[in-house]
């Protein structure tokens, strides 16, 4: 079995965030030190191509590679908002601890609140990555 095959069977990091078939995933921070097998295993168990930051249409998900350097997070769980369907769901990708672009968890957590989200739990995503799972409050849910 494949890495990426083996990484979008059920119980996977993929799988474990909430990724199904036929789900349309935003990705935003795409660069070089992205873990492109935990890419091509959410493609694999969502049977959909990653849509890049200028993607216009609804996603049922947005993924966010998050380092230390990158900015303010809270702009960019706002803005991945912006085309987020209603249910949808953020997972913010951070380095792990001890890791050059590490991101505080409480960090995420701050973030998170200010949009109107929370977290809604952590998984090791793959060597290098943490993913947390942001949702919106169970009360703004209709």
């Amino acid at each position: 079995m494949s890495t990426s095959a083996q990484a979008a069977a059920p119980g996977s990091a993929a799988g474990k965030l909430g990724f199904t078939a036929g789900q349309v995933i935003q990705e935003f921070g795409y660069d070089a030190d992205v873990d492109d097998d935990l890419r091509f295993a959410i493609e694999d168990l969502t049977t959909t191509e990653l849509e890049d930051e200028d993607y216009g249409g609804v996603a049922d998900a947005v993924m966010i590679w998050w380092r230390d350097d990158d900015g303010d997070l809270v702009d960019a769980v706002v803005d991945a908002l912006t085309n987020l369907a209603d249910h949808g769901f953020i997972v913010v990708l951070t380095p792990k601890a001890g890791r050059a672009g590490h991101v505080d968890a409480s960090d995420i957590e701050e973030a998170a609140t200010t949009a109107g989200l929370h977290t809604s739990g952590s998984v090791n995503a793959c060597e290098d990555w943490a993913a947390t799972r942001l949702v919106a409050p169970r009360s703004a849910r209709r």
